[in-house]
This record gives C-alpha cells, sequence and structure tokens, in this order.
C-alpha cells in the first residue's frame, strides 16, 4: 500500500494534465475505475510482483487521476471557506484510518483475504459516484492571455505547456515545495513505524495498534478545527502552517519520551493533533502562492515533488533503527526534518509581511479578480503594459471572451 500511495503522488501531474486537457469529472471516473481495478486483479495475485503491479501502480496511478483533480477543483470551488472545505474533504482519511483496520480484518476472517480485495475493489467504485458530483466550471483566472494559446508548437513546449513546468523556476513555488518536502519526510514516519515501536516496547499487538488507530480521533478533529481557524483570517494561512508544523516537530520529539503505555498514547494523540491540523494547510496555502488559475498544474506537481519526502523518510527511519536497535533516533531525526521544513518557509516572499498572499505581492499591484495572485502574474501585467497597444479588433475579441468568463463566473456554486 505505501508503494501505491508514493505511484499516486509521482503520478500526480498527469493528473493534473488530464484534468486540464478533459475536465475533473471524466478523469476521476477514470481513477475510479482504474484503482478498483487493480484492487480485482490484485485479488488473483499469485506472487509479490503481481501484487506490486497491480495495487502499486494500476491502483496507485488510479488514485493519482482521483486525488490530484479532487483537490484542485476545491480550491477552484472554494474562496472564503477554502481552508475548511479542504480540512473537512481531509477528514475522510481520519475517518477511515480509525474504522477501516478494523473492516478490513473482518473481511479478511469472513471471506479471506483474496475476497476482501474484491469487496473493496467494490467500494471503490463508488469514487465515480463522487466523481459525477464534480461540476466544471470556469473561471476569470482562466482566461488566457492573447497569443499565447498558439506558441506552443514543438513537442517539449506542448508537454512544458500541458504539465506548466514553467511553476518550476517560480521561487515562491519552488521554495514552498522544498519546505513542504522537508516536513513530509518527517511527516509518515508515526504512521509506519508507531506500531512497531510500541512492541518494541514490550506492547502487545492490540496495544500498539491502538495507539496509531486512536491517533486518528485528534487527527480528524485537529483537520476541521484547522481550517475553520485558517478562514477567520485572524493569521495568514502561512503563518498558521509554521506554527503547526513547529508543534509536529516538538510532537516527533515527544514520542522516544513515551516509555510506557499511557505516556506513549499520550505523545501519539498529541502528534495526531499536530499533523492533522498542519495537513489540510498544505493545500489551501497553494492557491496563494500560484494562483487559482494555476491551481490544477501546481498540485500535480507539487504532489510529484512532495513524493521524495514520503519515499525517503520510512526508510530512512527503518535504516536508522537497524543501526540503533530502537526507533527512538529516528522519531528525534523526523522531528529535525519537520522543523527544517519549518526554518524553509521563512524563506518565502513575503512571509514576513502583513498582507494576505505569501508571493510577495506589492500592496496596489494589479491583482486577479481572487486575492493571492502570483508575483509572476504581476510581472506579466507590467510588461503588457510596457507593449503596443493591441489593435481594435482584438481588443473586441478579448473584450468578448471576457465577456463570457465574467457569465460562466456568474455560475458558480452558491458554497462559494
Amino acid at each position: 500500500m505505501f508503494l501505491c500511495f508514493d505511484v499516486s503522488m509521482l503520478t500526480g501531474p498527469l493528473g493534473s494534465a488530464f484534468g486540464k486537457r478533459y475536465g475533473a469529472r471524466p478523469v476521476v471516473m477514470v481513477g475510479g475505475i482504474l484503482a478498483s481495478l487493480g484492487m480485482f486483479v490484485a485479488s488473483f495475485g499469485q506472487s509479490l510482483l503481481h501484487l506490486y503491479l497491480s495495487i502499486g501502480l494500476l491502483t496507485g496511478l488510479g488514485w493519482a487521476l482521483v486525488f490530484t483533480p479532487t483537490m484542485a477543483m476545491i480550491s477552484r470551488y472554494f474562496d472564503k471557506r477554502r481552508a475548511l472545505a479542504t480540512g473537512l474533504a481531509f477528514t475522510g482519511v481520519g475517518i477511515a484510518s480509525f474504522f477501516f483496520s478494523p473492516l478490513f480484518r473482518l473481511l479478511i476472517d469472513a471471506y479471506t483475504w483474496r475476497g476482501a480485495l474484491r469487496v473493496l475493489s467494490a467500494i471503490l467504485l463508488n469514487l465515480c459516484v463522487c466523481a459525477a458530483l464534480l461540476r466544471p466550471i470556469r473561471l476569470l483566472e482562466d482566461l488566457p492571455a492573447p497569443g499565447l494559446a498558439d506558441k506552443a508548437s514543438g513537442c517539449w513546449e506542448k508537454v512544458t505547456s500541458a504539465l506548466d513546468l514553467g511553476l518550476l523556476r517560480q521561487r515562491a513555488f519552488m521554495v514552498y515545495t522544498l519546505a513542504l518536502t522537508l516536513m513530509t519526510t518527517g511527516y509518515f514516519v508515526p504512521y509506519v513505524h508507531l506500531v512497531a515501536h510500541g512492541k518494541n516496547l514490550g506492547f502487545t499487538d492490540y496495544e500498539a495498534a491502538l495507539i496509531l488507530s486512536l491517533t486518528s480521533i485528534p487527527d480528524t478533529v485537529a483537520r476541521m478545527f484547522s481550517g475553520w481557524l485558517s478562514d477567520l483570517k485572524l493569521v495568514r494561512s502561512i503563518h498558521l502552517l509554521f506554527l503547526w508544523s513547529v508543534l509536529s516537530g516538538i510532537s516527533l520529539f515527544l514520542l522516544p519520551l513515551g516509555r510506557t503505555f499511557p505516556t506513549l498514547m499520550a505523545a501519539g494523540l498529541f502528534y495526531g493533533l499536530c499533523a492533522g491540523g498542519l495537513s489540510p494547510l498544505f493545500f489551501s496555502t497553494l492557491p496563494d502562492i500560484v494562483g487559482v488559475g494555476r491551481i490544477l498544474n501546481a498540485t500535480g506537481l507539487f504532489l510529484m515533488l512532495l513524493s521524495v519526502g514520503g519515499l525517503l523518510g520510512p526508510p530512512l527511519s527503518g535504516l536508522l533503527e537497524d543501526r540503533t536497535g530502537s526507533y527512538n533516533t529516528s522519531f528525534m531525526v523526523s522531528g529535525g526534518f519537520n522543523l527544517a521544513g519549518s526554518l524553509a518557509l521563512l524563506l518565502l516572499p513575503g512571509f514576513f509581511a502583513r498582507s494576505s498572499t505569501a508571493s510577495g505581492q506589492r500592496p496596489g499591484a494589479t491583482a486577479s479578480r481572487r486575492h493571492g495572485a502570483p508575483r509572476d502574474a504581476q510581472e506579466n501585467d507590467q510588461s503588457r503594459a510596457h507593449q503596443p497597444e493591441a489593435g481594435a479588433g482584438q481588443r473586441h475579441q478579448l473584450g468578448n471572451r471576457t465577456d463570457r468568463f465574467w457569465k460562466a463566473a456568474g455560475k458558480l456554486p452558491a458554497a462559494r
């Protein structure tokens, strides 16, 4: 399953490119079918290689086509309550972590592991129903600049345009991605090794698994609370992200102090609280960095680069356990990665500014219809201001196109 998770992150740009080309609804439907098909094929597996190819690659690709467009659509649907909407979407992870483990064990006892995978395959088909609820919308930020649509003539130019690789040259996006990659290097370690750490301390299998399961309760509550607090605008979302990441690093430092069941339970609950508050801000802050118009491609590239941390963290912690004979050092190093990511956030342009953008937007600069327009967009606006004025026919064509987008924007869901 960990391979499946990493494949879904690595192939995130594919989900972005297909979502931008064909729309989120059909892409998520195809992703749901692929994820279901991977589990169904795995139920006939006779070797580990069969499971790696079916669950790891096929289901992982399906999840990429589901997750990336869905997260991007949340940022496009919501403006004032974007962080809360993201937090509510992520509560499914905490709820599933609490209920799915005993449910899957029950299915294995009743139908064997092959039957359990087939039941899970049927459950994943419900992603197609969820995809049908993704209403396509058009925003003013989607309006392309005149003459830019025909510039991508070569093969590489088309790939660059489809994946929006220009984001890799944007300083704010790269600094933000680097910071969160460092955080994710330590973020997943307790979810992978906390149960093994409990067993090393002499706890029973049930007690060790119970600690990990109960961390999902404060995790779920913190996801909603963090989104609600961010939408109050009392503190900038990037500053709130910095606070939660520091607390997550501290909670990782506290895990080695839990040597008895009650103390390790308390440390695990505290980590679940901090990690839950951190996760929804990963994606709700991203539109402030790149702008809503580029959020679909930015989400895919962001997930792909983030997978480096997800791939590095658990193996590194396992290696440290092999060398030291304990997971204490692993948790300490993971906390260090979290704090290093927090310090990297300080390098964001405009981090210490009081404005609501993390990309260093200057007061009075030309902005898009939403707050948080990227700095690159401002520079493009300024460069166009020094270009010769367009002809009357071109201005008329652009005006008609803008009017159509404004009419479409009036059809946005009421939740915005």
